[in-house]
Formats: structure tokens, C-alpha cells, sequence
């Protein structure tokens, strides 16, 4: 694995960061038994379903991922009370409670069968499918295409029995067990070079990263917030997670000259301000962090994005010139997050000696809030390609995602586009937020007037 993959590998012993990606699908009636074994045999076909991770002993080195067969147990139907909308949201909300192993398997899929009343025009009951998978294995513009081959409409061509191929991100697929503690070994000194060199370059690198900011060459780093209601400590133990979604049309959320994702920022910006005015904890500045897939893969990682940091301008009423605020911010982020010299403080990651970095995330304080933080929520946008997609001979209608929560983002957004659908998932510890279907409405009045605003 890469040095970031294992961070999200060693990451899920402690908290909960799996990727769950939602599909809803027209139900055709076929037996489960059926269904189970399309997944099995489609994911016979996907190199990357057929993946374990195999841990070296003392972490002296970065696990590896190795092959595996498909189990039953990847495939779980869950049967409701009552086959509706209202008891599906409640089970995923449960579902996304959990964390798969990526050392047994590190993905399921999980079924929700004859759902009467899911959202959208279409009649007929629906199949409602989550993929679950280790954010080792994916980061989410990953994830969407290995969904994507899982749900094709035309069959995925078939992979050698054997694991063997030399993925294009540099992962090391092992076939026999590996003297894994030989190996790793004489790596550690060579680790340790590599990571005092490129440690040096990377202050270089920040040296000059800083003179191009101060001269105004380059937009400066974002800003930090203080924390807010939705970002307080939680009790000790595991609490409820709770999900809603909004699926609306995608023509429903386009404005000439907007990004979907600068629309729902703004929509969410004026939503959360009312929110936490109601909860009687306004404040005067709201940020967010938004993901932003990398183009530059250096250290050929699954994992291969970047967090931004953006205002959203809340002081500012006049609800275009806030998008106008939201959309250059946005833009400067992105700028400098793809400047060749962040890219040094990456190679020095990539290198990294496994005990160091396995030390260093066994110690990171993960359940204290600082006093500011990078945003107060997650908006994470990914377009996951045309409606082409079919499971059980049923069509697909709409997609949807739910960021992971911890200690400081308790309440994250998915904005996910499917052809001509956009979902927009919440996603809330139940502690924080216990009243997630008022700010689910709030959020839905703020998109029509963010779009009728800003047309």
C-alpha cells in the first residue's frame, strides 16, 4: 500500500472512515439467490474486488494487498419492518455506523429489497443497494468506478485467476506469503534517507511556497474556524448515525455560469447559519471542506485528493454575490492545492518509514475538538457518470453518499450526480444533531431559493 492508503487502513481501527456509496435501482422481482450470484461471479472480474490487505508483522513495512475469492457474507439483504423509504434511511443510517476489515474482506454490498416509496417519479418498487468498501481500497472517485464496473450494463471482460497484474497506482499484489519481516527490514534505513532528503526539500519547498504567497503570486493557504455546536465532543461511546437524502433533478440545481457544488455550498451556508440559530448557537464565520481529486499522482496512491478549506461568506446577504465569494474561493483553493511545490510535502509521506507513520497515527488525538478546525462540514461533490448502470435486470435511478463523520465534522454532505438525478446525502452523528429532518427541510428551502437567487 501507499503511505496514504495505509493511513486510511490503520485509521479504521480507531474511527469509523469506510465509503458507502448508495444506489437505487427499479426492483424486477429476481430471487436474491440470483442477485448474489451476478455479484459474485461480476466481481470474479474486478481486480480490485478481489482484493485483501495482508498486514507485515510489527508494521515494519506497509500492508499489501493480496487475492481473495468473493464470500456469501459480502452480500447482505436486510429485511425491513416495512419496506419503505422512512425504514431504509433509518437501516443505512445504521449500516453507516459500521467499518468492514480490510484484512477479512474489505468491501460488502448491501441490499434493501420491494422499497414502495423511494424518491423520484418512477413506479414501481425499487432495490436500494450500498457498496461499502475500505477507504484503503478507494478513494470516492475510486469507488465510483469500481461501482461503476460492478453495475455495467455491458459484462466487464474477464481478469487472469491469478492477481498478477501491476495495478497502474503502484499497489503490490502479493500471490504467495511474503518473508515479510526480511524484507522489510533493510527497507527501513533506506526509508529513513529518503525521508530526511525529501523532508529537506519540502521546507525548501514551504520556504518558497510562503514568498510566492506574501508576494501575492500565489492565493494564501484556507483559513481556520472556530468551532460551532455541530463540531463539540460527543459521548465516549459509539453514538447513532443518521442519513436523509434530497433527490432532485440535475436541471433543478443548474444555474448558467454555477457549479452544482458552488450552488449546494451556498444552499448549505444559508441552511446551517439557520440551523444553528434555531439551536440558539449562531456564529459569525461558516467554512467547509471540500475534497478535491488530485490530477498529479506522485506517491500512486488509491487515495489521491486533497481537502480544502473554503468560507462561505455568511456575513455576506445578497446571495450572488456570496456564490460569486464561495465560487473564487473556491477556485484559489483548488489553485494552490495543485501547485508542483504541496506536491514535495507528498513525496515526503510517500516515503515515510511504516513504524513512524503507524506510531504517529496510533497517537493522533482523534476525540478532542481543537479550538479552530478547518470547516465546520463536509461537502464532498463526485459526478458519477450517465444512468447506464442496471442490477437484477432493474434499472438505475439515483445515487447517493454519505462522508464519513468523527470527532470534529459531526454533520457531512454528499452531493452525487447520476445522469440527470443529483442527491445530495446528509450524514449526522444522532448526539449532535438529534433533529436532522429540520435541517433536511432547511437545506431543501435553501436550494430553491439559492437557484431561484441565483438565476
Amino acid at each position: 500500500m501507499a503511505a496514504q492508503d495505509a493511513t486510511m487502513y490503520w485509521l479504521s481501527s480507531r474511527t469509523r472512515n469506510d465509503l458507502f456509496l448508495l444506489y437505487c435501482f427499479a426492483d424486477s422481482g429476481r430471487p436474491s439467490a440470483e442477485l448474489r450470484a451476478f455479484v459474485a461471479e461480476r466481481s470474479a472480474r474486478i481486480p480490485d474486488l478481489r482484493l485483501t490487505a495482508r498486514a507485515v508483522p510489527g508494521d515494519l513495512d506497509y500492508p499489501s494487498w493480496v487475492p481473495c475469492e468473493f464470500t456469501d457474507d459480502q452480500f447482505v439483504e436486510h429485511v425491513l419492518a416495512e419496506p419503505d423509504w422512512a425504514h431504509v434511511q433509518a437501516a443505512v443510517g445504521a449500516v453507516v455506523g459500521t467499518g468492514v476489515d480490510a484484512a477479512v474482506r474489505p468491501w460488502r454490498l448491501h441490499v434493501f429489497r420491494g422499497i414502495a416509496d423511494a424518491p423520484g417519479n418512477q413506479s414501481g418498487p425499487a432495490l436500494i443497494v450500498v457498496l461499502q468498501m475500505s477507504h484503503a481500497l478507494a478513494d470516492g472517485r475510486g469507488a465510483a468506478r469500481i461501482a461503476r464496473a460492478l453495475f455495467a450494463d455491458s459484462p466487464v471482460p474477464s481478469v487472469p485467476t491469478a492477481v498478477t497484474r501491476a495495478r497502474s497506482v503502484g499497489d503490490r499484489i502479493v500471490e504467495r506469503p511474503p518473508v515479510a519481516v526480511a524484507l522489510a527490514l533493510p527497507q527501513l534505513p533506506i526509508r529513513l534517507i529518503r525521508t530526511v532528503i525529501r523532508g529537506y526539500r519540502a521546507f525548501r519547498a514551504q520556504r518558497e511556497l510562503a514568498e510566492l504567497t506574501a508576494a501575492g503570486e500565489l492565493p494564501p493557504p484556507g483559513p481556520d474556524f472556530p468551532a460551532s455546536l455541530i463540531n463539540r465532543a460527543g459521548p465516549a461511546a459509539d453514538s447513532a448515525h443518521q442519513v436523509r437524502m434530497l433527490v432532485c433533478e440535475a436541471t433543478a440545481l443548474r444555474v448558467p455560469g454555477r457549479t452544482v457544488t458552488v450552488v449546494v455550498l451556498t444552499a448549505v451556508s444559508l441552511a446551517l447559519t439557520r440551523y444553528l440559530e434555531g439551536r440558539g448557537a449562531p456564529i459569525e464565520r461558516l467554512g467547509a471542506q471540500v475534497p478535491m481529486a488530485l490530477d498529479a499522482d506522485i506517491s500512486h496512491a488509491r487515495n489521491n485528493y486533497r481537502s480544502l478549506s473554503v468560507d462561505l461568506f455568511i456575513e455576506e446577504p445578497e446571495l450572488r454575490r456570496r456564490a460569486d465569494k464561495i465560487a473564487a474561493t473556491l477556485a484559489d483553493r483548488r489553485r494552490r492545492a495543485q501547485h508542483p511545490l504541496l506536491l514535495a510535502q507528498d513525496r515526503v509521506t510517500a516515503v515515510v518509514p511504516a513504524p513512524l507513520l503507524r506510531r504517529d497515527i496510533a497517537r493522533y488525538p482523534l476525540d478532542t475538538v481543537p479550538d479552530s478546525i478547518a470547516g465546520h462540514t463536509v461537502v464532498s461533490s463526485v459526478h458519477r457518470g450517465p444512468a447506464d448502470l442496471t442490477f437484477g435486470g432493474g434499472p438505475v435511478r439515483f445515487t447517493g453518499g454519505f462522508p464519513a463523520v468523527g470527532a470534529v465534522m459531526r454533520l457531512t454532505h454528499g452531493v452525487h450526480g447520476l445522469g440527470d438525478t443529483v442527491t445530495i446525502s446528509l450524514h449526522a452523528d444522532a448526539d449532535i444533531l438529534p433533529d436532522i429532518d429540520a435541517y433536511a427541510e432547511l437545506l431543501r428551502a435553501a436550494l430553491s431559493k439559492t437557484v431561484l437567487n441565483l438565476k
